[in-house]
């Protein structure tokens, strides 16, 4: 398959399983008034700051948009960009049988069987994790050897950060590049399918595909049904 091919797979793979499928379950769930837990002080306030007035709207908009803008899409973010690696076989990727490791490859650059832990990006971990990852990676190894896996080295092992660049590195994944290799953005990629400039021409794709999404209006019609919602509701007086 030729880079071109691949990167248009993994735009449509962003584009069905992360994008799409976080708008419709904003706007199935979030619509509805039955998933918040409301504090009826804070969403007067939050209210007033956004619309000027203590509205049905107002409340909509302070409960609706942190939903889309929350937490949950850097979750499924992760989670699906690490199946997809193994659905598409991004450079003949495959799913690790080792615990602790997400994808197996061959190295494009020394032909060696790497074992790769995937990471989102460049401040991921914090300082807790730093001790456990490296001790993960010791026993990994360890267990490897007793297997028979022969000619096994740390740098056979590494963290994969799917965006970013070295400058951008937390100071803990830098104590454990000290060990064990944590290659990020054009290095993965290059290490993954042997172009340089695959990782740069993917950004470039998907930035494309998402300058082109129009969801703003389904989220407000969302916003809105979740308006006329608290309007019909008993639990605020306006």
């Amino acid at each position: 398959m030729s880079d071109t091919a691949l990167i248009n797979q993994i735009v449509s793979y962003f584009k069905e399983f992360i994008f799409s499928s976080h708008i419709d379950a904003i706007t199935k769930k979030h619509a509805q008034l039955k998933s918040y837990n409301i504090n009826p002080i804070v969403v007067r306030y939050l209210s007033e700051l956004i619309e000027g007035e203590y509205s049905p709207r107002g409340v909509a908009k302070a409960l609706f948009y942190p939903r889309v803008l929350g937490t949950s899409i850097n979750t499924s973010f992760g989670t699906r960009v690490q199946s997809m690696f193994v659905d598409l076989k991004v450079g003949g990727a495959t799913g690790s049988l080792i615990k602790g490791m997400d994808i197996e490859f061959v190295d494009k650059l020394d032909q060696r069987k790497k074992w790769c832990q995937l990471k989102s990006d460049p401040n991921t971990i914090n300082s807790d994790d730093v001790g456990p990852l490296i001790r993960k990676f010791n026993n990994t190894i360890r267990l490897a050897k007793t297997n028979n896996v022969q000619n096994i080295v740390n740098t056979d092992f590494v963290i994969g950060i799917i965006y970013g660049s070295p400058s951008e590195l937390s100071q803990h994944y830098k104590r454990i590049n000290a060990t064990y290799p944590v290659c990020i953005g054009t290095e993965f990629w290059y290490r993954l399918t042997g172009d340089l400039s695959f990782y740069d021409n993917l950004i470039t794709a998907l930035y494309s595909a998402i300058s082109g999404l129009d969801a703003q209006e389904v989220l407000e019609d969302a916003c809105e049904k979740l308006a006329q919602e608290i309007e019909q509701s008993e639990l605020f007086n306006f």
